[in-house]
């Protein structure tokens, strides 16, 4: 049986929600215990420095969130669980990456775009208040995907363009000093990939609508009772669609259950009611796992065991690794020059463009047409189906640029337009358009 590897990270940031644990965490633990799977799961802590200046924080949700992934399951036997930071060879990678990664790919990142349309809104300077931390953290990502081969990332939906900027830096690597890294995938749970919180609104500490992972239920109970709902009185039948209540306790039910409380919602159950149920829900299903948390947060000392072993297995194959990549890039021993004459360096082959096709986080599906070193030549606007996207590709294929009058609508030229026209032209061409 061949092996999928999987790698998943979490910041330390705080507490984790049920958010988190329902979108990343639960879903990561349940894929590692799959037969012909190999999974690396690691505290993100260099990602945490990223807009946080407060280290007791860091620290602290450091040991909050190993204690959390041990407690939901994650068998350290049977998994690398690693500390971000116990990983030198993680920075190492990042400037090798930096190196092949064009700033254009950068410059349409989503938290460096969005960091500059709420400067835009407030009149202030593009970067204002922009970190380097920030503007590379899509690279910083990309070694800590790339370090270990991982085929498939579980992620949010809000991620999906990370994995994807992973992937285009690893052509570009692959296509100046040979096949070395391997094109990760993004894995999504269709079923819950993202939860509401106590507004209505995506679960998030940036919303201060969340529910603690490991709240008493005490806690829980003061919470859920704060969960909006409309004004439909007891008896007037209600909708789930767009209903948090309805979408948190279908997160942690069985199909039955969730039909069940589906079915009353037909009928007007009270939402006092409702709000009952789910805290029974919750707390019944993470009970178990808040004794074992709190039983752990008492010893640190032996979550850091923990982690150190994880560490020593993950250099085992990042340090072998990364003296290939310096190797291939040029950083070598000077002893190996005496062994063999320098030899005139071939040729370097332009890049060839590549059409990607990939699925957006709006359930459409898109194309584009990517350069040397990652540059965007030509974006597509979303399509209805896969078949389409790729008919528009074939015809690209086929006719190059006879072709783009006749796609006008469906291309996005806002997305490209510092591209001159005959750099476009050629790109098609070098395509046997």
């Amino acid at each position: 049986m061949s092996t999928t590897r999987f790698l998943s990270g979490i910041k330390p940031t705080g507490a984790p929600h049920l958010g988190n644990y329902v979108g990343m965490i639960r879903p990561a633990v349940a894929a590692s215990r799959q037969p012909g799977v190999e999974s690396f799961y690691f505290l993100a802590d260099y990602h945490a420095l990223i807009g946080s200046d407060d280290p007791e924080r860091i620290h602290r949700s450091t040991l909050e969130i190993a204690a959390t992934w041990l407690a939901v399951g994650l068998d350290p036997d049977h998994v690398v669980f690693y500390r971000q930071s116990d990983i030198p060879e993680i920075p190492k990678l990042n400037w090798l990456l930096s190196c092949v990664t064009g700033k254009g790919l950068l410059n349409r990142a989503h938290a460096y775009k969005a960091a500059q349309d709420r400067n835009a809104a407030a009149g202030r300077d593009a970067d204002d208040g922009v970190s380097v931390g920030l503007y590379m953290y899509p690279v910083l990502m990309a070694a800590d995907i790339l370090l270990f081969k991982a085929d498939k990332v579980p992620v949010g939906r809000d991620q999906i363009q990370h994995v994807e900027i992973a992937r285009d830096i690893a052509a570009s690597f692959n296509h100046l000093y040979g096949e070395h890294f391997v094109p990760p995938e993004a894995v999504i749970d269709e079923q819950v990939a993202t939860l509401a919180g106590l507004d209505g609104r995506k679960m998030s500490k940036s919303y201060d609508n969340t529910i603690p992972l490991f709240s008493s239920r005490d806690q829980l109970q003061k919470l859920i009772a704060g969960i909006q709902t409309d004004s439909r009185a007891p008896g007037e039948p209600k909708e789930t669609e767009g209903s948090a209540l309805f979408q948190i306790f279908q997160a942690f039910a069985t199909p039955g259950q969730a039909a069940d409380l589906r079915r009353r919602y037909a009928e007007g159950i009270a939402w006092g009611e409702a709000k009952a149920l789910l805290l029974d829900q919750v707390d019944g299903a993470l009970a178990p796992a808040r004794a074992r948390y709190e039983a752990l947060i008492a010893e640190p000392g032996r979550i850091e065991d923990v982690l150190l072993d994880g560490a020593e297995r993950a250099r085992a194959i990042a340090t072998p690794f990364i003296q290939e990549l310096r190797a291939a890039v040029g950083l070598r021993s000077l002893r190996t020059q005496a062994l063999a004459p320098p030899k005139a360096a071939p040729a370097k082959a332009q890049q060839p463009a590549v059409f990607k096709q990939y699925r957006g986080s709006d359930g459409r599906f898109y194309f584009k047409l990517v350069g040397a070193q990652g540059r965007l030549l030509l974006q597509s606007r979303g399509f209805a189906a896969p078949r389409d996207a790729g008919q528009a590709i074939a015809r690209l294929q086929r006719k190059g640029e006879a072709a783009l009058a006749a796609l006008a609508g469906q291309i996005d030229t806002a997305a490209t337009a510092d591209v001159a026209p005959q750099d476009l032209a050629a790109a098609l061409q070098s395509l046997g358009a």
